[in-house]
């Protein structure tokens, strides 16, 4: 998510199922227009400090976070208080009556989080996060990984890959080890959205080199 400093101009964010606990890069993206964040390891609303000063900021899913906790009416009117120019929180309309009301059960936000010790994308393991680590979890992982890699190919006019390969490239990768990958592909993304005609062409030609030295690779290995 760091990517995102580079960025300022970026619009539409989608960081999905990604592990990410801060959202500290996100506070120079001052046209991002929408924000999807759901099932991350974001542990407290604090992080909206973050939010508050973006203008532009329409909608945002944060649902299925820990900071959502276990009442939904004081969060949602926490998120409300805090960032009131939202039009769609978690896919539902936000309307004048819950800003009205945000103003009265919603908490306001004056600072930022405690600085974590870990790294954002990797933090230590804890029941709660243990316990999220479900079949399902994995799963959506994968194939969130597998649609951003495919996206990726499609853009550089190459053939999806096929999910079973797709698999079978790291199977043994640790969790930590496949929530960067997922952040890389997702980083890689955002940064040929900014690309030309020109800077897209260059980074065929790189994949391209990249793809034949993996297979000389691979069948020197067999």
């Amino acid at each position: 998510i760091s990517i995102c400093r580079d960025l300022p101009n970026i619009e539409v964010i989608t960081f999905s199922v990604n592990g990410i606990s801060d959202l500290e890069p996100l506070n120079q993206c001052q046209n991002l227009s929408e924000l999807y964040l759901r099932k991350n390891n974001i542990a407290s609303l604090n992080e909206l400090f973050y939010l508050k000063n973006l203008p532009r900021l329409r909608v945002l899913w944060l649902s299925e976070n820990p900071c959502c906790g276990s009442d939904p009416h004081r969060y949602r009117m926490t998120v409300l208080r805090n960032l009131p120019s939202l039009q769609k929180l978690d896919n539902q309309a936000v309307t004048e009556e819950e800003l009205s009301q945000a103003l009265i059960d919603g908490e306001e936000i004056t600072a930022p989080p405690a600085r974590r010790s870990v790294e954002n994308g990797c933090p230590e393991s804890t029941e709660s996060s243990a316990a999220e680590s479900t079949t399902e979890t994995e799963s959506e992982l994968l194939n969130f990984s597998l649609e951003e890699t495919n996206k990726i190919r499609e853009e550089l006019g190459m053939k999806p890959v096929p999910r079973d390969k797709f698999s079978s490239f790291s199977p043994r990768e640790t969790d930590c080890n496949r929530k960067k990958r997922n952040n890389v592909l997702n980083a890689i993304l955002l940064l040929m959205k900014e690309l030309d005609a020109e800077g897209l062409e260059i980074v065929q030609q790189t994949v391209g080199r990249r793809l034949q030295a993996l297979r000389k690779k691979e069948l020197q290995e067999e």
